[in-house]
């Protein structure tokens, strides 16, 4: 996945948040406390992943418009694909 300014950004910035966290879960950890511990390195882990890779903005916005738009006006792979499963359904 190559990363732009922007994405570098955001991703500096939710590391600002995550790696402090995921410091005081692992302290945790070793200390004991194994289910708070677990917990907070999930939620360290997902302040990063959830942005990188589901909460993209770009594909998200690039998804609405192509379900916004008729299928003559989408990219050119999305018809084929569309039309094949319609053949498939139709026999």
């Amino acid at each position: 996945m190559r990363l732009g300014l922007l994405d570098m950004i955001g991703l500096a910035a939710s590391l600002v948040f995550a790696l402090p966290l995921a410091n005081y879960a692992v302290v945790r950890l070793f200390a004991g406390e194994v289910a708070l511990g677990a917990g907070l390195l999930v939620v360290a882990v997902a302040m990063v992943v959830l942005p990188q890779y589901f909460l993209d903005p770009a594909r998200i916005l690039r998804r609405l418009l192509a379900g916004l738009l008729p299928r003559q006006l989408r990219s050119g792979d999305e018809p084929a694909a569309a039309d094949s499963e319609g053949d498939s359904a139709e026999r």
